[in-house]
C-alpha cells in the first residue's frame, strides 16, 4: 500500500487507516479480542495508521492488538471532545497509559462543531500544542465535520494535521448552521497542504448510506488533491480485504456490498431530534422516542438510506447486522 508523508513533517502514512469507531460501544459494540483480531489483521496486511478516540472506548481493544504485533509500531492518532486545557492534559495521560506508548502521534481536538466551538477550545488547542512541546504527542489536529472550521485550522500555525468529514455526495457536511459541500471541503484540504499540513478525511461512503456507490465513493476520496489518508471504519476482516481488492484492481467492476446485510442505526450522541428522517423516511420506519431522539423500527426499515441525506448532524450510519 502506497505510503505518502504527513504534510512537512518526517512522519508516513498509509493511504488508507484504520477507524476504530465501527467497533466501538455506539456501533457494533465489539468485544477486546474480536476488535483486536480485526486491527491485527490490518496491520498484517499493511496498514500502518490507527485512529481512536477517549469517546469511543476501544483503547483496550488497539492495546490488545499492539501488544502481539511484532512489525514497525503503526502511526495512533487518538481524540478528545475536552475543551480546556486540563481536560485534554487528562486525556493524552489516558491515552499514553492505557496504549502503553510514551508518545501519541497525532493528537485532535474531537468533532469541532463549528466557529465559535473552535473558539470556545482554544485553550484545549494551546494545551495540545504544549503536550508536543513536552514530547507526550508528535502533531496537533482538528477534526470537524464543519468546512467553515477546516478553512480555519488550515490556516492556523497551532494546527499539523486536518481530519475533515468529505465525500462525493457532501453528505454531512456542515457550515454555520446549514449545510456544506464537498467543494469547500476540497478548498479547505488543498489550503492544508498548501501550509505544510496532514490532511486525513473521514466518512468516504457517508457512515454507510453510501456504501452502494463502493467504488465511486472510494475513486474520490483518494483522488482528492492533498489529502494524506484516508481514514475508512472497519469491522470485520473482509471489510479490510475489500480495501485492498479495490486497491491492487481486483474488485470487480459491479462490486456492491450486500446491503441486506446492513442495519440502519441511529447515533443518539449526534442526533438533535429534529425530525427531518423521520419525514422523509417513505416507510414510517423512523420515530421520535421519549428522549426525543429518532429511533428504528427494523420491522420496516429498508435500509434504502433515503434519510441519510437529511440529517443535519450526520447521526444516522448503516453497519453490518450485529451479531447477538
Amino acid at each position: 500500500m502506497k505510503k505518502r508523508q504527513i504534510g512537512q513533517h518526517p512522519i508516513e502514512v498509509t493511504e488508507i487507516g484504520f477507524g476504530s469507531l465501527v467497533m466501538s460501544f455506539g456501533q457494533l459494540d465489539l468485544t477486546p479480542e474480536k476488535g483486536a483480531e480485526i486491527v491485527s489483521y490490518a496491520l498484517t496486511r499493511g496498514i500502518n495508521l490507527i485512529d481512536t478516540a477517549q469517546f469511543y472506548q476501544t483503547y483496550p481493544h488497539l492495546r490488545l492488538a499492539l501488544r502481539s504485533w511484532n512489525g514497525p509500531d503503526p502511526v495512533i492518532c487518538s481524540k478528545s471532545l475536552a475543551p480546556d486545557g486540563y481536560g485534554i492534559y487528562k486525556a493524552i495521560e489516558e491515552a499514553r497509559r492505557s496504549l502503553d506508548r510514551d508518545v501519541i502521534d497525532v493528537f485532535f481536538l474531537h468533532e469541532v462543531y463549528g466557529l465559535d466551538d473552535l473558539w470556545y477550545r482554544r485553550p484545549a488547542l494551546e494545551a495540545l500544542n504544549e503536550a508536543k512541546a513536552k514530547g507526550k504527542i508528535r502533531l496537533t489536529g482538528i477534526s470537524t465535520h464543519h468546512s467553515d472550521v477546516a478553512e480555519e485550522a488550515a490556516a492556523s500555525d497551532g494546527v499539523d494535521v486536518l481530519f475533515p468529514l468529505v465525500n462525493v455526495a457532501s453528505m454531512g457536511i456542515r457550515r454555520g448552521d446549514g449545510f456544506g459541500t464537498k467543494e469547500e471541503m476540497e478548498r479547505a484540504i488543498a489550503t492544508a497542504a498548501a501550509n505544510g499540513k496532514g490532511v486525513f478525511g473521514m466518512k468516504a461512503f457517508g457512515g454507510g448510506p453510501l456504501l452502494p456507490r463502493y467504488r465511486e465513493c472510494l475513486d474520490y476520496a483518494l483522488n482528492i488533491p492533498g489529502l494524506t489518508s484516508e481514514m475508512i471504519g472497519f469491522g470485520s476482516c473482509e471489510e479490510v480485504d475489500r480495501i485492498f481488492d479495490y486497491l491492487d484492481g481486483t474488485l470487480p467492476a459491479d462490486y456492491a456490498p450486500d446491503m441486506n446485510r446492513k442495519e440502519l442505526f441511529i447515533e443518539e450522541t449526534d442526533c438533535i431530534g429534529c425530525g427531518a428522517c423521520v419525514e422523509r423516511c417513505p416507510n414510517g420506519a423512523l420515530h421520535l422516542n421519549a428522549d426525543g431522539f429518532s429511533e428504528v423500527d427494523r420491522r420496516l426499515c429498508m435500509t434504502c438510506g433515503y434519510c441519510a441525506p437529511v440529517c443535519p448532524m450526520r447521526a444516522i450510519i448503516m453497519l453490518t447486522k450485529r451479531q447477538d
